[in-house]
C-alpha cells in the first residue's frame, strides 16, 4: 500500500469501463444470447475486430448463429451455459487474442440522382451542417463507403466511411413513406433504401439500383466488406 505524507490527500483508483480499457461490453440477453459492443467510435477499425471476433467463433459447437452488426456481434447459442461469467471471461480472451479482419469484398457503383423530389432532407443536412447543398452531395459522393453490416432491413448495408462534416442524426420522427431507393444518411453512416416505408433516415438523393430481390439466388446485393461509390448521375439542385 502507497502512503502518503499529505494525510489530508485520498488517493483513490478511478473506475475504468471497458471501453477505457480497450475492452467490449458483453451483455446477456435472454437465457442463450450475448451480445458484444466493440469499444470506441463506429469506425472501420471497431468493425475490423467484430468480423475478427465472428471468424473465431464460427466453428466453435456451441455456438448456434452469429449476427454481426454495427461494431456489435449477437451470438446465438444452442443451450443455457451452465457458467455465463466464465464464458464471458473466455469471449474477453479471445477478443483480446484477436487482431483486425480486413473483408475484401466487391466494389459497387451505385448511379445516383442527388437533389430533386426525393431529396427530401438535403435542405434539413445543409442547415445542421452550415453547408450548401452543393458542398454536402459533393463530401457525400468523393467518399468511398465500407458496408459495415447488412440487416434491419432485407439486403439493407450499413455504410461506414461518411464524412463527418455531413454527419446528420436520424430524425426524431420517422418519414412515413420513403421510397425504395432514396439514397440516405443516418448518423455517420450511408445507406440505400430497400423498402417503401417508414425511415429514419435522411434522403439526398435516389438510385434506380434494386438492392434485394427474393427471387435471385443472391438475393441481396451488398455484403460485409464490399465497398461502395455513389456516381453523380444527376444533380438537381
Amino acid at each position: 500500500m502507497m502512503v502518503t505524507s499529505m494525510s489530508n490527500t485520498s488517493l483513490k483508483t478511478p473506475h475504468l469501463s471497458p471501453a477505457h480499457l480497450g475492452l467490449p461490453k458483453i451483455s446477456m440477453i435472454g437465457n442463450k444470447t450475448f451480445l458484444i459492443e466493440a469499444p470506441g467510435e463506429l469506425d472501420l477499425p471497431a468493425q475490423r475486430r467484430i468480423w475478427a471476433l465472428t471468424r473465431a467463433l464460427k466453428d466453435r459447437p456451441e455456438v448456434l448463429e452469429l449476427i454481426p452488426g454495427m461494431t456489435n456481434l449477437l451470438i446465438v447459442l444452442r443451450r443455457t451455459p451452465e457458467d455465463a461469467g466464465r464464458l464471458q471471461d473466455e469471449l474477453l480472451d479471445i477478443w483480446q487474442r484477436t487482431s483486425e479482419l480486413d473483408l475484401l469484398g466487391k466494389t459497387l457503383e451505385v448511379p445516383t440522382t442527388y437533389g430533386g423530389e426525393h431529396a427530401i432532407d438535403l435542405a434539413a443536412i445543409c442547415d445542421y451542417s452550415g453547408l450548401p447543398d452543393r458542398e454536402v452531395v459533393r463530401l457525400h459522393f468523393e467518399q468511398t463507403y465500407t458496408v459495415f453490416a447488412v440487416g434491419s432491413a432485407p439486403g439493407f448495408g450499413y455504410l461506414g466511411g461518411l464524412d463527418p462534416r455531413i454527419f446528420m442524426p436520424r430524425k426524431k420522427v420517422p418519414s412515413l413513406r420513403m421510397l425504395k431507393g432514396m439514397v440516405t444518411i443516418g448518423g455517420m453512416q450511408s445507406g440505400i433504401s430497400v423498402l417503401t416505408g417508414p425511415n429514419g433516415w435522411n434522403s439526398l438523393g435516389f438510385t434506380e439500383i434494386t438492392m434485394f430481390d427474393a427471387t435471385a439466388e443472391q438475393p441481396a446485393v451488398l455484403s460485409p466488406g464490399d465497398r461502395v461509390r455513389f456516381l453523380p448521375e444527376r444533380i438537381e439542385l
